[in-house]
């Protein structure tokens, strides 16, 4: 029996020991726990700060791309319209010296200038009857 009384001391002190060591293991793991959350909210907050940083120099490189996009469109624009402002100016310019010249013949040759517009007049005529 005193081996039985003994056996279950040795029993019970080993189950002793082994709550004890549970509850230092739960501990250490919930402070493990603890600590891991916190180094995941760091890591979080380095990694949404790395983001902001970042998507705030994308949409800054981005303006500044439009801005460079914007003045060579304005560039070309005022380019184009200033060779067509040249071209419109060129074009009235040939337009008056054909108008001055075509007076200036039909005052000389009045005659010449009557017959051949009767004559383009009947050809005009007889292409759009048919």
């Amino acid at each position: 029996m005193t081996d039985d009384k003994s056996s279950n001391a040795n029993l019970e002190s080993a189950k002793a020991h082994a709550r004890e060591a549970a509850e230092a293991a739960k501990a250490h793991l919930k402070e493990a726990v603890d600590s891991s959350k916190e180094h995941l909210k760091h890591a979080a907050g380095d990694l949404r700060a790395a983001a902001e940083a970042k998507a705030r120099e994308l949409r800054e490189t981005a303006e500044s791309k439009a801005r460079e996009f914007r003045e060579n469109a304005e560039s070309k624009a005022r380019e184009f319209r200033g060779r067509a402002e040249d071209a419109y100016g060129d074009t009235a310019a040939r337009v008056r010296t054909f108008h001055e010249d075509s007076e200036a013949y039909i005052r000389d040759n009045p005659l010449k200038a009557v017959l051949t517009a009767a004559a383009a007049g009947f050809v005009l005529g007889m292409l759009f009857r048919r």
